[in-house]
């Protein structure tokens, strides 16, 4: 299903911050370019991958209304990794106790808490994508070591 909304405005990156700090990221290097990615999105990376994204996205223009109002897209931090040679990501998104928290009038089910939490990490890889295979020309600098086994 097409979600027929404008792109969101680009996140500003957390610039300094330790991505290892995040739950669902296990970066293995600590040069994160993050400047540079954010210039990228800039550019049009995010807005790329944004409407992409939404020709086929499960969230609905209600759920996009509560990502909107709650400012979850502002949220997102992308990050070099160069020890995977690959672009990072923490995806926000809405936590378990969002019922005794109210957070949202119309949060009322879990299917839309779990579509909005789904849809903004499928949003987040795409971002990923589209900065790794469109926009990014740099190369990992990362050196493996001399003594590592030889496989036949």
């Amino acid at each position: 299903m097409t979600l027929d909304v404008s792109p969101p405005p680009v996140p500003e990156l957390a610039v300094g911050a330790d991505a290892g700090s995040y739950d669902d990221t296990d970066p293995q290097s600590d040069e994160y370019r993050r400047e540079e990615l954010q210039e990228l999105l800039r550019e049009g990376a995010w807005t790329e991958a944004f409407e992409q994204w939404a020709t086929d996205t499960p969230v609905e223009e209600p759920e996009w209304a509560i990502v909107r109002d709650l400012g979850l897209t502002g949220e997102f931090d992308f990050f070099w990794d160069d020890f995977a040679d690959r672009v990072g990501y923490h995806a926000p998104g809405l936590p378990e106790d969002w019922r005794e928290r109210e957070l949202h009038p119309e949060l009322a089910s879990w299917s839309r808490v779990s579509r909005i939490n789904a849809g903004l990490t499928e949003f987040g890889q795409l971002v990923c994508d589209v900065l790794k295979t469109e926009y990014i020309d740099w190369e990992s600098s990362f050196e493996p070591p001399d003594d590592l086994p030889e496989f036949e």
